[in-house]
């Protein structure tokens, strides 16, 4: 479904990100791990072509579904965000217009990659609410982002990008910033989609813990290059890295034992 080939990723011609292939199936997780400034951002940016600030694949090539997607033009990016590839942020609630109603938004996405109307847009914004078990969806449909918690705002940001059954998800720390009850219910959450859809997941994180919950495969970056990889099993083991190691020994243990 998804292959990138030894890309090289520049801002004002410096490589930040040197060298990167990764190649994912379809239902397949991938999670991209290490320490901040690594460039795992900077990789899923460049998938779903938005890089800031002047970034650009300089090197190599991102194919998805057999099709280069640095030939995109300006129109065909527009058709394939939020339909065949999305993505979830950090902070979803930071993405939503804080002085907007949720469902309002909500509405806006939906008829922007379809044909329908106000009232079956809305119908449809509720319906993926509840698929995300956020109660009274027309209560949220209609609250501002600031009158719900991060979980509930993540769950928006999941039901949004989910909304047309994408191909692919891009998923950016998308627990990081939640309570680990929440954190929990999102992971799942996540998972069921997989399993419900059939979407691939290339998820960027620095909790190893979830990375071994859910991932197929594991990416382990350093300095904008991969210095590991491998299935789940064989990282949690060590991998082949003294890098990988040292990520792995950094994870807090409880009474000696080690829950990764």
């Amino acid at each position: 479904m998804l292959e990138i080939k030894n890309v090289t990723i520049s801002y004002e011609e410096r490589p930040t990100v040197r060298n990167f292939s990764m190649t994912l199936h379809k239902g397949e997780i991938a999670s991209l791990v290490g320490e901040s400034g690594s460039g795992k951002t900077t990789v899923i940016r460049a998938v779903l072509g938005l890089l800031p600030g002047g970034g650009r694949v300089t090197e190599g090539d991102i194919l998805f579904e057999g099709k280069s997607l640095l030939k995109n033009t300006g129109e065909e990016w527009r058709t394939l965000r939020g339909t065949d590839i999305s993505m979830i942020f950090q902070d979803s609630g930071a993405m939503l217009n804080p002085i907007r109603k949720i469902g309002n938004v909500f509405v806006e996405y939906i008829r922007t990659h379809e044909k329908i109307s106000k009232k079956d847009a809305w119908k449809k914004g509720m319906e993926m609410m509840e698929r995300m078990r956020l109660p009274d969806g027309d209560n949220i449909m209609n609250s501002y982002p600031f009158q719900l918690s991060g979980g509930m705002r993540q769950r928006v940001g999941i039901a949004m990008a989910m909304t047309f059954q994408p191909k692919l998800l891009l998923a950016d720390e998308p627990t990081s910033a939640l309570d680990v009850t929440t954190q929990a219910q999102i992971v799942r959450q996540m998972m069921e989609l997989r399993d419900e859809y059939g979407t691939s997941i290339i998820m960027v994180t620095h909790n190893l813990g979830v990375a071994a919950y859910m991932s197929d495969q594991i990416v382990v970056m350093k300095e904008g290059q991969i210095v590991d990889r491998g299935g789940r099993d064989q990282i949690l083991r060590g991998g082949s890295s003294v890098y990988t190691q040292e990520l792995l020994d950094a994870v807090p243990s409880l009474g000696g034992v080690r829950y990764v």
